[in-house]
């Protein structure tokens, strides 16, 4: 369909003609535009159609790109309607995580930011410890693909068609260990990760790295970061200044970048974790058992806004209780939720629709005005992040109503926005849903990682999946993932990635509890079957770093693929190594395999199968190996 506008249209102009292929099928030759009259109002977003005439009427400039998404849905469906919405956030928006391995190409970032401004999402940051440009620092983001000051203004300028802000997100404390790691940052450390408190060299260099930060963006909004300092005045500071209280260390700190940041006129927000860790005994953000003294409270500044990050809750009173507990720092918080892009390999939309849905009612009850959805990428960003793109449809439903959404509303949405199946999403996260995980996956299991990564010869989860059969869930997955791929071009790499993902577990997922069987029982015969199986996986599972590679390169940089190759190519090698050691017994060359000689024990003892987790771990190298590497 076409439309042809009525009213101001002048400054929507460009992001309208961005977004014309995500509209819909254009009319046949001859058809008459639908006309819309476009109207600004302080009142809500409403979108109309009647007789033949439409309106969208609207307040900020990403709730007309919302309305216009919604008009041509609607419109699609229905001759005549009125839809009336009133966000319920002044910001939601993304955080995406640029800092572990995997720096967003400036063209899929413009992509990501069609998609939010259908969705009506209003606000960007690109989460980056040390991959930007500092003028004169070489090696701070050296070979990790940081962005310079052109690319960063060139997706700002984008998201500005679509009244998208976009916000530096920085680090000026800890998570800094990539940054810090060169010999030229010796003299800024406290710990390999965090910045050495205190020292006037320190604060030189984050006024460098703010000012680098923040020069692309319209923005006058920063956030700062300081989260997760646990060694905090322990590392260097303790050799220099002895013990001091950590509280004493933060607020400090805090109030010297708080300076630089009201030198350059810059508004900024940090994590709020610290001094809720600080004051529990156990270190535990959500321990809601311990206070914060009112006396560090009242010495906190109350010139930066407070960040709660909570990705870990069902129950909204959890949320509501934090919330509260935020607001007596003297600023309104700002809300952070999760879409499960982490600690696996395929999403976990259980989680994310089960703790969202939790996180966002309560943030509406008390008030909250600012939220939005962080999609992280630790241990490598083995997850594309747009498979979180159903996560963040979510996140923008919830924003435009009075509760959750319903899940037939949520799926025309985000064909609508992303050009995308919801299934398709659901899907990829079935993979984790095996037999064994409660259902939606609440203890957030990793079979589709620690099944991959795992050594054949050392098969240190072997005992957690040997009481279940899993041959027919992969092969189900991959069936249904295969199908889906048609229907859904947007995403046809990803897809591919987790068929051929589901293939290889497929056979992968037993063969070492196959192989401890054959060798305990002497049988070489099917010992030499087994290898002859590990020389076929060998070529699926390159098979399976190819489709990898395609859909990485097409979303992000090449640096950090080196660390997926490095993992790929560990297990084809280890692959390789347990044929020839399996042909080799089978043949009489060696007396015993050594490696299987060696009882399997239970990986996470604390997470057992009946308690609906088949194991979790995060940390490739405890996966591949007990062994130091």
């Amino acid at each position: 369909m076409t439309f042809q506008f009525q009213g101001e249209v002048t400054e929507l102009q460009e992001g309208i003609e961005a977004l014309k292929e995500m509209l819909g099928p254009a009319a046949a030759p001859g058809s008459e535009p639908i006309r819309i009259a476009v109207e600004h109002s302080d009142g809500p977003l409403e979108v109309a159609l009647q007789d033949g005439a439409g309106k969208i009427r609207f307040k900020e400039r990403v709730h007309f790109f919302r309305g216009l998404g919604l008009f041509a849905e609607l419109a699609s469906r229905e001759s005549s309607f009125s839809h009336v919405e009133q966000p319920g956030f002044a910001m939601s928006g993304v955080m995406l995580d640029a800092s572990r391995n995997a720096v967003m190409r400036v063209a899929s970032i413009k992509k990501l930011l069609r998609m939010m401004a259908l969705m009506g999402l209003n606000n960007l940051m690109l989460y980056t410890e040390d991959t930007y440009t500092v003028e004169d620092a070489p090696y701070f983001g050296y070979m990790r693909g940081r962005y310079s000051f052109a690319e960063l203004k060139e997706a700002d300028d984008y998201a500005e068609l679509f009244g998208i802000e976009m916000m530096p997100c920085m680090q000026t404390l800890a998570h800094l260990k990539k940054g810090l790691q060169w010999d030229d940052a010796a003299e800024l450390r406290d710990t390999d990760s965090i910045l050495l408190a205190d020292q006037p060299r320190t604060y030189e260099w984050i006024e460098r790295m703010i000012v680098a930060a923040s020069a692309p963006f319209r923005s006058k909004r920063i956030h700062i970061g300081m989260d997760e300092a646990h060694e905090l005045g322990l590392g260097k500071y303790l050799d220099l200044n002895g013990y001091k209280p950590r509280f004493e260390i933060m607020n400090r700190h805090l109030r010297e970048v708080l300076r630089i940041t009201g030198k350059h006129g810059l508004q900024p927000m940090i994590w709020s974790d610290m001094y809720f860790r600080i004051a529990s005994p156990t270190h535990d953000y959500y321990d809601l058992e311990a206070e914060i003294p009112s006396a560090v409270i009242e010495e906190m500044p109350a010139d930066v806004q407070y960040v709660y990050w909570d990705y870990y809750h069902r129950d909204p009173q959890v949320y509501a209780e934090m919330l509260r507990r935020h607001k007596r720092f003297g600023t309104k918080p700002v809300f952070a939720g999760g879409v499960w892009t982490w600690g696996s390999i395929a999403p976990n939309y259980g989680v994310t629709f089960a703790h969202t849905d939790a996180a966002l009612t309560a943030c509406r009850e008390e008030g909250i005005d600012e939220v939005f959805a962080t999609l992280w990428g630790d241990g490598g960003q083995e997850t594309n992040q747009f498979t979180g793109l159903l996560g963040l449809q979510l996140f923008a439903e919830h924003t435009y109503a009075a509760q959750a959404p319903e899940p037939e509303w949520l799926k025309r949405r985000l064909v609508q926005c992303t050009g995308c199946d919801a299934e398709a999403f659901l899907a990829m996260a079935r993979i984790d849903e095996t037999p064994g995980v409660a259902e939606g996956n609440p203890h957030t299991s990793n079979p589709s990682k620690f099944l991959l990564w795992q050594d054949v010869l050392l098969g240190l989860f072997d005992k957690q999946v040997e009481p279940f059969e899993l041959t027919a869930h992969f092969a189900r997955v991959e069936t249904q993932l295969r199908a889906l791929q048609a229907s859904n071009p947007q995403i046809d790499s990803l897809l591919d990635y987790y068929a051929q993902l589901s293939g290889v577990l497929k056979v992968k997922w037993d063969i070492g509890l196959r192989m401890k069987r054959r060798y305990d029982q002497g049988d070489k015969a099917g010992l030499r079957a087994i290898a002859r199986q590990l020389s076929e996986l060998q070529e699926q599972v390159e098979r399976l770093r190819l489709a990898h590679r395609q859909q990485w390169l097409e979303v992000y940089k090449p640096h950090g693929w080196e660390v997926l190759d490095i993992r790929y190519g560990g297990l084809a090698a280890r692959l390789a190594t347990a044929q020839d050691r399996l042909e080799q017994y089978a043949s009489g060359t060696i007396a015993c395999v050594e490696e299987l000689e060696e009882q399997r024990l239970p990986f996470d003892w604390r997470h057992p199968a009946m308690e609906g987790s088949l194991g979790r771990c995060e940390q490739h190298l405890r996966i591949s190996t007990a062994n130091s590497l």
